[in-house]
């Protein structure tokens, strides 16, 4: 059984950095892809970021593009988001995820396909 806690969110000023971590539990995270998810208030639920289980081809949605990266360390058993140039559109909870991989991450963008293990979430509020 794979359970997954998010960490690091906080206050931060636009144009500052924040990483989050991930920490999972549960030896099928090895072989599982990873994301990381965003939800702002009165927003559904959008995708920022994913990877594979060996951590090739990282894929961002167009918000996220040259100012996130998304890693995983699978000695650690933890998955990361670094955000840089952060901009209060950027505020929203984030959710770490993981699941088999969908085959092509635009099938999570589109809700085709959805990860099957979810985080609890960690607030990001950026100030303008």
């Amino acid at each position: 059984q794979v359970q997954l806690v998010e960490s690091g969110g906080g206050l931060v000023q636009a144009g500052g950095s924040l990483r989050l971590s991930c920490a999972a539990s549960g030896r099928t995270f090895r072989t599982y892809a990873m994301g990381w998810f965003r939800q702002a208030p009165g927003k559904e639920r959008e995708f920022v970021a994913g990877i594979g289980w060996r951590g090739g081809s990282p894929y961002y949605a167009d918000s996220a593009k040259g100012r996130f990266t998304i890693s995983r360390d699978n000695a650690k058993d933890t998955a990361y988001l670094q955000m840089n140039s952060l901009k209060p559109e950027d505020t929203a909870v984030y959710y770490c995820a993981a699941g088999p991989h969908p085959g092509l991450f635009r099938l999570w963008v589109s809700r085709d396909r959805t990860p099957e293990v979810w985080g609890q979430g960690t607030l990001v509020t950026v100030s303008s």
